[in-house]
């Protein structure tokens, strides 16, 4: 019995805010607040569901852009919005034709770029500590291929996120929002 009156009180006390008890910014506000010093750099990524997720996750986080290159869509693009939700009107995107010409032009000013992929000599995710006053770009590959080999090439390192089960990767979406919340935390 006494359980189940601590649960009435925990439940009680637990209760979901509404929509407008959150206070979230306009687009306006949005585009006018900080942001988190990091770009997502998407090389090539085919679904526009992971496209419109990433913006969303990006948008949650107050990233700078997404960087939408190759064959990755471009807004607007309902299959984008089904999973952005407006988030691709807020957070600022560019379109290169290739991500290695994205990784030129971050690299120009003054971003420290890292793939995000299983390579030779990656570091860790969790080992991994960005330095509070430098700007920083992330590049996620096509759900099948990855990041290209160029591109790894190129970057300041390579980033990897531990797994331990039978599958040798996680949906892009999925490490997008890993990865930003990493660089989120210590920025905090």
């Amino acid at each position: 019995m006494v359980v189940c009156a601590l649960n009435r009180n925990f439940a009680a006390t637990m209760k979901k805010l509404r929509t407008i008890e959150m206070q979230r910014l306009s687009i306006e506000e949005f585009k006018e607040a900080e942001k988190l010093p990091l770009i997502v750099v998407l090389d090539d990524v085919r679904s526009m569901h992971n496209v419109g997720s990433v913006f969303r996750t990006g948008d949650a986080f107050r990233i700078e852009a997404v960087y939408l290159c190759g064959i990755t869509s471009t807004p607007p693009m309902a299959e984008i919005h089904k999973t952005a939700l407006g988030a691709e009107d807020s957070v600022n995107w560019q379109y290169f034709p290739t991500a290695m010409e994205a990784l030129n032009s971050l690299k120009a000013d003054g971003y420290k770029v890292y793939a995000i992929e299983q390579a030779h000599g990656s570091t860790m995710l969790q080992d991994f500590k960005p330095e509070k006053d430098k700007k920083y770009a992330v590049v996620l590959g096509n759900e099948v291929k990855g990041v290209h080999q160029e591109v790894v090439d190129a970057s300041d390192g390579c980033l990897e996120i531990p797994q331990f089960g039978t599958k040798h990767s996680m949906n892009v979406s999925v490490t997008a929002g890993i990865v930003i919340w990493h660089f989120a935390k210590t920025k905090l």
